[in-house]
C-alpha cells in the first residue's frame, strides 16, 4: 500500500476514488454476469450444431460403402470458395458472425457419374457449413472468455483491494485529522489558561503596588 498524505486533500481524493469505484463496481458485475451468460449459450449452441453434424455425418453411414469404391465419388467435386462473416458486439466485445459459405462444384460426367453425387454433395456442404459454423462459435467463446477473464480481474480489484484500501485511507486520514482537531483545542484552552494566570498575576503585582 503506498503512503498516503494525510491532509484534507488528501482525504477528498480518496473519497472521490472510492465513489467512483463504488459507482463503476456494479457495472463491472453486470458485464461479467452477461459474459458468462453468453459464454453459456453459445457453447450450447455450438453443442448443438455439432450434433447436428454428427447426426448428419450418421445418415451418410448408408453411402460409406459406396464412398470408398473407387472413383466413385469424383475428386474436387467440391470447395469452399467463400466464408462469409460478419461481426457482431457482445459486452462491447466485437465478435465473429457466421452468415454462410459459397461452394464451387467441379466438372463431372452427368452420364457416368451415380445420381446420388448430387445428394452427397448437399449433405456434404451443409457437413462443411455446421463445422465452419462451429469454429466461428468456438472463436467467439474464446473472445468472450479473455473478456470474462479481464473483467472479473478488474470486479476482483476494486472488491477485494482498491475498495478496502482506499476505505483504510479514508480511516486514517479521519482519525488523524480528527486528533489534530483535539490537539489543536487541547492546546487552544491550554494558552486561554497561560494567558489567564499571566494577566491575573499582572492584576496581583498592580494591586501591590498601591
Amino acid at each position: 500500500m503506498a503512503k498516503i498524505k494525510l491532509t484534507k486533500n488528501e482525504l477528498k481524493v480518496q473519497k472521490d476514488a472510492l465513489k467512483m469505484y463504488r459507482r463503476y463496481l456494479p457495472t463491472l458485475t453486470l458485464k461479467k454476469q452477461q459474459l458468462q451468460s453468453e459464454i453459456r449459450t453459445i457453447e450450447a449452441k455450438a453443442k448443438a450444431v455439432r450434433k447436428a453434424r454428427e447426426e448428419l455425418e450418421y445418415g451418410f453411414r448408408d453411402w460409406i460403402a459406396v464412398f470408398s469404391e473407387q472413383d466413385a465419388f469424383p475428386e474436387g467435386i467440391i470447395t469452399v470458395s467463400n466464408i462469409r462473416r460478419g461481426t457482431g458486439n457482445i459486452a462491447g466485445v466485437e465478435i465473429p458472425v457466421y452468415e454462410g459459405a459459397d461452394f464451387s462444384r467441379g466438372e463431372y460426367d452427368l452420364y457416368e457419374t451415380p445420381l446420388w453425387v448430387d445428394i452427397a454433395v448437399r449433405h456434404m456442404e451443409r457437413a462443411i457449413s455446421l463445422d465452419l459454423e462451429a469454429e466461428v462459435l468456438d472463436e467467439q467463446v474464446r473472445l468472450l472468455t479473455a473478456e470474462l477473464l479481464a473483467t472479473s480481474q478488474r470486479v476482483n480489484l476494486f472488491e477485494k483491494v482498491k475498495i478496502p484500501e482506499t476505505e483504510e485511507n479514508i480511516r486514517k486520514i479521519s482519525i488523524y485529522m480528527a486528533d489534530q482537531q483535539v490537539n489543536a483545542v487541547v492546546r487552544s484552552k491550554i494558552s486561554k489558561r497561560k494567558i489567564a494566570l499571566r494577566n491575573a498575576d499582572t492584576s496581583e503585582k498592580e494591586v501591590y503596588s498601591l
